[in-house]
């Protein structure tokens, strides 16, 4: 890790000490009752006392999110290329797949749980909806970008379609993928906790909304800690395959 990523580590570090510390003084001043707003380390103790019961619900929520995720990234990878080759496709669908972010998929919620039921479908389609519009947008502007030099040059030596999209658009599109991919993967977790509000026995999203009736406020907001920590974990990763990818990009 260089000196400027460790910096931004403990620099974030550090002001989300300051932060926490901000949080409890004040709450404790102010004599805050527990249901209404808990201090940290009352956060803190849920987590650890409930562990089991968010582990398993966490482990729920994290199989919605990978598999909505990795449809999305098929079907939103599959989408651009054709979006790509084909100037029709390109006049006739992609403004639909922009005017889609209009919808509030909180208000489908509903109607996937009519077509599909209380399982898991409704939950996974969500989260490949909200996954899928960034992951679209990234990867149709990645292969726009490639070098149209470089495109006409294979051309001349008598390269095919398929060796010059594989030599030239593929790794430019590459960076705008994992752009779109790490905020695709980021926002799936919300999608998954709409489902789980909307109809579910399982998950964090059901057991925030179960625990928030019943003023279990400590519960909720640490079932909020599980997600953020889960939403930050799936970035990484992500962050971690692009590095690996893309060896020849320069990070700083």
């Amino acid at each position: 890790m260089s000196g400027r990523a460790i910096w931004r580590v403990v620099g974030t570090a550090i002001l989300l000490t300051l932060g926490v510390l901000i949080w409890e003084i004040a709450v404790r001043l102010r004599d805050t009752p527990t249901w209404f707003l808990p201090a940290p380390s009352r956060i803190a103790s849920t987590l650890w006392n409930e562990r089991n019961l968010l582990a398993d619900n966490a482990w729920v929520t994290l199989q919605e999110v990978v598999a909505g995720f990795a449809i999305a990234v098929i079907l939103g990878v599959g989408l651009a290329i054709l979006i790509n080759a084909s100037q029709l496709l390109e006049w006739t669908i992609y403004p639909l797949v922009i005017a889609s972010q209009a919808i509030p998929l909180i208000a489908l919620a509903p109607l996937l749980l009519v077509w599909f039921g209380y399982g898991a479908g409704p939950k996974i389609t969500i989260t490949a909806l909200i996954a899928f519009f960034p992951i679209v947008v990234g990867t149709v502007d990645g292969l726009r970008s490639a070098d149209r030099e470089t495109i006409d040059l294979l051309r001349t030596f008598g390269a095919d379609r398929w060796t010059r999209f594989r030599m030239v658009r593929v790794p430019s599109a590459l960076p705008s993928f994992f752009s779109g991919a790490k905020i695709g993967v980021s926002v799936a977790v919300i999608g998954a906790v709409f489902g789980e509000y909307v109809g579910a026995d399982a998950g964090l999203g059901y057991l925030m909304n179960i625990s928030a009736p019943k003023l279990q406020t400590s519960l909720v907001f640490a079932a909020i800690v599980v997600l953020a920590g889960m939403a930050v974990l799936l970035f990484a990763i992500v962050a971690l395959i692009e590095r690996s990818v893309l060896r020849w990009c320069r990070y700083t």
